[in-house]
């Protein structure tokens, strides 16, 4: 597969050693231009519907997230590349699917640009297809604690799970079960079945999953009609379910 991809990035050496890099390391992709600042690089995106953008944090007259906010409906996924490693939790609620730090080391770049191409080509053989999950175990019962006691559920009911800090909120069919015990507890918990993290807030039933958006990071909808987003770091794992 081959991936449209811009650079945007104010600093001409910084552009000009991610250029020589990609075109040395990273086998499948296609540079179709760079830009200085953020206005150009929208005119960029909008031009050449890129699958993949590099995108530095900082630069004159605005940054990458006022850039990313000009495109709500992006379907390209985004690497951030920046020397300022504050900004991760920032590219992360934004979607980035990956995230590099200056100077730039090739084999993270190698496994930034590995990233992307596999999500484009599992949401290229998947667009329009009814979504149909491979074999996947779902008979099982949890134990859930509760403050009289605990309450045994069939893992199969569950539709998916909702981080509420320290709590958990489980969705059945018919009702909502909030339990005082983290997401990260029942991702462990139902590790064996067909339970995929898609974003920090959800884990979600992959039996449930009747159909994939793309979008900034993605999203799923359920079974039951409810849409949950999918962080752009999660999209590999969760696709890797279909067929």
């Amino acid at each position: 597969m081959i991936l449209k991809t811009i650079i945007v990035e104010d600093e001409a050496n910084s552009r000009e050693i991610l250029r020589n890099y990609i075109a040395k390391y990273s086998d499948g992709v296609q540079l179709m231009g760079e830009a200085p600042n953020i206005t150009e690089g929208l005119d960029l995106i909008q031009k050449h519907k890129p699958d993949l953008v590099f995108l530095d944090v900082e630069m004159p007259f605005g940054n990458a997230f006022d850039l990313l906010d000009k495109v709500p409906d992006r379907t390209f996924e985004t690497v951030f590349v920046t020397a300022y490693n504050q900004y991760a939790m920032d590219a992360l609620n934004n979607h980035a699917a990956y995230y590099l730090m200056k100077p730039i080391n090739i084999d993270e770049l190698i496994k930034a640009v590995n990233y992307v191409k596999e999500i484009k080509e599992k949401e290229n053989a998947l667009e329009g297809q009814v979504l149909k999950a491979r074999s996947i175990k779902t008979e099982g019962k949890i134990t859930l604690p509760q403050q009289d006691g605990f309450q045994v559920l069939d893992v199969g009911d569950i539709y998916f799970c909702k981080a509420d800090d320290n709590y958990t909120e489980i969705y059945l069919e018919d009702k909502r079960i909030v339990v005082s015990k983290t997401l990260k507890y029942f991702e462990d918990a139902l590790t064996e079945y067909a339970f995929a993290r898609i974003h920090k807030s959800y884990l979600v039933n992959v039996g449930e999953v009747v159909k994939y958006k793309r979008g900034k990071g993605g999203s799923v909808v359920l079974s039951n009609g409810k849409e949950l987003s999918v962080s752009a770091s999660k999209k590999a794992r969760l696709l890797s379910y279909f067929q």
